[in-house]
């Protein structure tokens, strides 16, 4: 904020009534030192703000993980409830652990060394708080770094061993997340858009433009997702010997339905949040505050947009209206605007959320004709909706809500499309190539290692009798599927199977 300060001169046009010069400096003196208390008192209220903020919204970025344990427990069979549903609690947990060992470090860590591939500093959250980050900073970016696993575990979802689940995620958040959010995000990364070198350091004169993360979280976690769910195979039985694709549905939209709305409450955190401060003031652009209400808005608009086009081209495409397909073409716009969302106009995030349903259906398409299984659509969504966000960053990005955000000269690059040059696309291109070689690079070894020493996929057993009985003591409800006809007819005689306890329900519920 801007600083208080006060000298004689100031109060010269006083002496009149003052008597002399000497009492003019003594009364200056005077409130000099009320300004200057004033002042330290302003600074700190600014610091509290701009943290109470920033921890509000890594809150809003926390209550997503309930957001997507509602969409993953809602796309499941019910069978498989439970599992979904504890992997995403451990996702949390063990990315927590994970992220604040090496995560952190690799992401941020600043030190007289630091490189712009990876950061090996502040280990443990060691020095920590400093002059660059507090506390705050960390949970919020905790909470990042758990929302990429969270995208994977879907795409594996309903045939993958616990332990499985353990390592990718730790190794996800600990290791492969944090060093591409080090090359976006941090101010020493070679892709960073905002490095603390100077504008003559940034790869094509601009960096590559992600704002809150559709390349950084979601393509992280889509990517990884597809790997996993790519040398896993698909489900037992979602495609026939003949190569039809089987309809596995989700057993409750009501439970989707639910997660889609906690996710778009939640990124009111992930991408207003992503300024970290709400108080810092910029002269003709009303301060950080117009920014935070644009971001709000354009994500508003791209994810309506998406919903919308996605509910008129599968009603055009299969003759229905889902509200599934919805959910999903929702959270893919969403997933699209989140790197642009601060950087575009309001009209052209819709043009962001039209693309990016179509993207969606494109991808979900393909996917079923290269027999890939892929339970929530996680990669085609969070990966494919990711990759167009950055491209429309390239093509439609602002040239002063891209100053406003991070500085430079007035000849900056910006949008293609916007009469910016192709600089900025260029630079956001190479952000995918760079995001998909890195995930591959690390992600398809570890699974496929998983696989090679049988800690990656389930018996055939316990995947068509459902993890819930087989690995978890029970069934998330009171009642099952109706393809559990054993149940079924023991309820309906009203006897009991030999593993259930003396109310009817299993044993260790």
């Amino acid at each position: 904020m801007t600083t208080l300060g006060c000298s004689a001169s100031d109060v010269t046009t006083l002496q009149g009534f003052l008597g002399s010069t000497a009492n003019a400096a003594g009364l200056s003196q005077f409130l000099c030192s009320k300004f200057d208390g004033v002042s330290s008192q302003m600074d700190a209220t600014t610091f509290a703000v701009n943290n109470t903020y920033l921890l509000f919204s890594a809150y809003l970025v926390f209550a997503m993980q309930l957001g997507f344990a509602m969409l993953c427990a809602g796309s499941v069979r019910a069978k498989n409830t439970m599992n979904i549903m504890l992997t995403n609690v451990l996702d949390a947990a063990c990315g927590g652990i994970s992220y604040y060992i090496f995560g952190f470090a690799f992401a941020f860590g600043t030190s007289s060394h630091t490189n712009g591939f990876i950061g090996h500093y502040n280990w443990g959250l060691v020095d920590i708080p400093n002059t660059n980050f507090d506390y705050s900073f960390f949970l919020f970016q905790w909470a990042f770094a758990i929302a990429a696993a969270g995208i994977t575990s879907g795409s594996i979802a309903e045939r993958t061993q616990f332990v499985a689940y353990l390592i990718y995620s730790s190794v996800l958040t600990g290791f492969v997340y944090p060093i591409v959010s080090h090359w976006l995000w941090s101010t020493d990364g070679w892709l960073s858009a905002s490095k603390s070198l100077g504008p003559g350091s940034l790869l094509f004169g601009t960096g590559a433009i992600d704002f809150a993360g559709s390349g950084v979280v979601h393509m992280v976690g889509g990517i990884a997702g597809f790997w996993g769910a790519l040398i896993e195979g698909p489900r037992i039985g979602r495609f026939d010997k003949t190569g039809n694709g089987m309809v596995f549905r989700g057993h409750s939209a009501t439970l989707v339905v639910l997660g889609t709305f906690l996710l778009w409450f939640g990124w009111y955190g992930f991408n207003p949040g992503s300024f970290v401060k709400i108080l810092v003031p910029y002269a003709g652009f009303r301060g950080n505050w117009t920014g935070v209400g644009r971001t709000a808005v354009t994500t508003t608009l791209s994810g309506c947009s998406a919903a919308i086009t996605t509910l008129f081209a599968k009603r055009l495409l299969d003759n229905h209206w889902s509200v599934l397909d919805v959910c999903n073409g929702l959270l893919g716009g969403f997933a699209a605007i989140t790197a642009g969302c601060s950087v575009v106009s309001p009209w052209a995030s819709i043009i962001c959320g039209f693309v990016s349903a179509w993207v969606l259906i494109g991808l979900n398409r393909l996917a079923a004709r290269l027999h890939y299984d892929d339970p929530l659509e996680a990669a085609q969504l969070h990966g494919g909706c990711g990759a167009w966000g950055l491209i429309f960053v390239g093509l439609f990005a602002q040239k002063n809500y891209i100053l406003q955000i991070y500085g430079g000269a007035d000849d900056r690059p910006h949008g293609l499309f916007m009469g910016g040059g192709g600089k900025l696309l260029a630079a956001q291109i190479l952000e995918i190539l760079c995001i998909t070689g890195w995930v591959t690079l690390t992600m398809a070894p570890l699974f496929w290692l998983l696989k090679r020493f049988h800690l990656l996929r389930i018996s055939p057993e316990d995947e068509i009798s459902g993890m819930d009985v087989t690995r978890h003591g029970g069934s998330a409800y009171h009642h099952h599927d109706g393809s559990d006809h054993s149940t079924h007819l023991h309820s309906m005689n009203g006897l009991k199977r030999p593993d259930e306890g003396p109310t009817g329900n299993y044993a260790g519920v």
